[in-house]
């Protein structure tokens, strides 16, 4: 018997050895973490406001004597920004302020400038403002896109595509673009030898060149 009593007092040091080990074990294994969730921060598009004052616009107008140029002023604008890279964006002209650069004489440029404002040409009292906006943009590095738009002149809106270099550093954005426009598309078809014969050297080409350079600060 002694040795049944001996035999079970070993068992029952077995068995509580046992269950302090597993006790133990499991009071030192480290809890399982809960499931962390990883939050990515949304991209920030920072709006940056075009510099009416320090923008410019320069167009350059051809006819079969020779050439003319000027500037229109750019009113107001804003493009959107994204990892440092342009978005979207439109900004608006004020056509009223349309002004002739190549002709120095007084008489002759108030003439010009006069005739570029009447209803032959961009009917300014009736559209004081043209505007453009962009519909698609196609980077291509080093600060260089393809620009898909929406040009609205005298009311009428037509898509135009051009290249344009925008170069975005420190709070500032400065873009440039090249834009050939065909007058024709927007009801300016005055002495466009596609719709008036025998123009002979008074004939004014369809198309004309704008030069563009916007500055924008962020907001």
């Amino acid at each position: 018997m002694k040795i049944f009593q001996h035999a079970a007092s070993f068992a029952s040091i077995g068995v509580i050895a046992v269950i302090t080990a597993f006790t133990v074990q499991v009071q030192n294994t480290a809890p399982i973490p809960a499931t962390v969730k990883t939050v990515t921060a949304a991209n920030k598009v920072t709006a940056f406001q075009v510099d009416s004052k320090n923008s410019k616009l320069l167009w350059t107008a051809r006819k079969v004597t020779g050439t003319h140029t000027g500037t229109i002023n750019i009113s107001s604008g804003t493009l959107k920004v994204e990892n440092n890279a342009l978005q979207s964006g439109s900004f608006k002209l004020d056509t009223r302020s349309i002004a002739v650069t190549d002709i120095k004489d007084a008489g002759g440029n108030a003439k010009l400038t006069g005739h570029l404002k009447s209803d032959d040409f961009f009917a300014v009292e009736k559209y004081p403002a043209a505007d453009f906006a962009i519909t698609g943009i196609k980077p291509h590095g080093n600060n260089q896109y393809d620009l898909l738009g929406k040009l609205t002149i005298k009311g009428i809106t037509n898509d135009v595509s051009f290249p344009a270099t925008v170069v975005i550093e420190k709070g500032k954005l400065t873009a440039n673009a090249k834009v050939k426009v065909d007058r024709t598309k927007y009801d300016i078809k005055f002495r466009s030898a596609n719709y008036f014969e025998n123009l002979g050297d008074k004939a004014i080409y369809d198309d004309f060149d704008l030069d563009i350079t916007l500055l924008a600060n962020a907001q």
